[in-house]
């Protein structure tokens, strides 16, 4: 999140890249999300190693870490070859940002759906609810440290717009986070997974189902249509202007890179808070569905006050927003993660994880490219009526997907889920075995 922020700041208001551009090169990362089901049913039937996570969670790791700081040449080639103006430049500098960006996606899908299918393996129904607090409360403080540490790296560039001073920083920058962040990886992942530390589950898991059979599995509830349907609204409803919010902060309220990189500090800050608010006192008095439609409508009402803000252009107003929209998004995240967990079946979950990281990763794709395509066509519709109306379209649009997320929601119903994937489980099984 740290890097896909930076660099948007950096593409969009200090290299002058056009939105979409930028919004479309970034979403090629989450259009390589289909590959989430392929390398979950992977890591469910072939163990690396006597292993059926950790191999691919580190491999993904170092794939993903080279990649982040191969990113930065390519993105000052391109700036290079828009200024020369140079047809055939730009078009293989837009193929290699892009291709880039799409090996980045499938690095990123091979360690993180292993990495929450090994959540799966190593708790019961009991602690996973702990266990999901645990883990993003950690995931969002490593992001407030990110930030911090981003804008602590990088405020020497605050006013920078020279190609020859910004490239080497950031290049030095991302080397060396990409080497922090696959050291941490390595360390993270010592000893979670015994090799053969569970050959009876692991062969049932390799023997029971193929990826045709996950499939129909997957497809045999009409839920898991609404349940994907609903993470997709859910996650875009986060994530619209995840492209165009430093750019909000730079053009609007005049915040230069260093500050406009503390405000995913300060979202962190937030989602932190509401991680532990919902893991330990909303969720076990509400409930998850309750406590998921809290979320959606909290973060319906901080995105309208995001809107709200702009009108004033006061940085403090704007930390303060970000604040209640990090509770707002930790409450939600929470308990959606809860419910994602118990629509899954430990037969097929690195398959399952596969699918509901697949809806994630398309509604990120989309915010990244909507996003910064709507903040385009929002300025051209309305040339020369000021900085602020633009953004402001973006994020009402983005107000009406919460809305619809809130009514989805609604419809989701985990009896009916486990009755129907349950019966099917059993019926393919059976086939398997006739």
């Amino acid at each position: 999140m740290i890097f896909a922020g930076m660099l948007n700041r950096v593409m969009l208001s200090e290299l002058q890249f056009p939105g979409l551009l930028v919004g479309g090169a970034l979403a090629f990362e989450q259009f390589m999300a289909p590959s989430r089901v392929l390398f979950g049913q992977i890591s469910d039937a072939h163990p690396f190693a006597g292993r059926h996570r950790v191999p691919y969670i580190r491999l993904g790791a170092a794939l993903f870490s080279g990649l982040a700081v191969a990113s930065i040449p390519v993105i000052f080639a391109l700036h290079g070859a828009l200024a020369s103006g140079s047809s055939a430049a730009i078009a293989a500098g837009i193929v290699a940002l892009c291709g880039l960006f799409a090996l980045y996606g499938l690095a990123i899908s091979l360690a993180s759906t292993p990495y929450l299918a090994l959540v799966i393996d190593l708790t019961d129904e009991q602690e996973r609810p702990r266990a999901v607090g645990l883990i993003w409360c950690m995931l969002t403080v490593g992001i407030v440290v990110g930030a911090i540490a981003t804008a602590v790296s990088l405020k020497g560039l605050d006013g920078v717009t020279d190609p020859a001073l910004l490239q080497p920083t950031l290049l030095g920058f991302m080397a060396k986070v990409g080497a922090v962040v696959f050291a941490l990886t390595l360390v993270a992942t010592q000893g979670m997974e015994p090799p053969a530390a569970d050959r009876s589950r692991s062969a049932d898991r390799e023997d029971a189902l193929t990826l045709p059979q996950a499939w129909r599995l997957i497809t045999s509830s009409r839920q898991v249509l609404v349940f994907f349907a609903f993470l997709l609204l859910f996650t875009l409803a986060l994530f619209l202007q995840d492209p165009i919010l430093e750019s909000y902060g730079a053009e609007v309220f005049g915040m230069p890179i260093a500050a406009t990189a503390s405000l995913s500090a300060t979202w962190g800050i937030g989602t932190l808070a509401g991680l532990l608010l919902a893991g330990f006192w909303i969720v076990p008095r509400l409930g998850k569905f309750a406590s998921a439609r809290l979320g959606c409508q909290l973060i319906l009402a901080t995105l309208l006050l995001l809107v709200l803000v702009g009108l004033t252009a006061r940085v403090p107003l704007l930390q303060l927003v970000m604040l209640l929209f990090g509770i707002a998004s930790g409450i939600g995240t929470n308990s959606t993660l809860c419910l994602m967990l118990d629509l899954t079946l430990p037969e097929a979950a690195g398959t399952f994880v596969g699918v509901w990281g697949l809806a994630q990763a398309i509604s990120r794709a989309l915010g990244k490219l909507v996003g910064g395509g709507l903040l385009d066509l929002a300025r051209w519709l309305q040339p020369g009526d000021g900085v602020f109306l633009p953004f402001a379209a973006v994020l009402l649009i983005e107000v009406a997907i919460a809305l619809a997320a809130l009514v989805l929601l609604e419809r989701i119903n985990l009896r009916q889920f486990r009755a129907d994937t349950g019966q099917s489980l059993q019926r393919v099984l059976v086939a398997e075995l006739g």
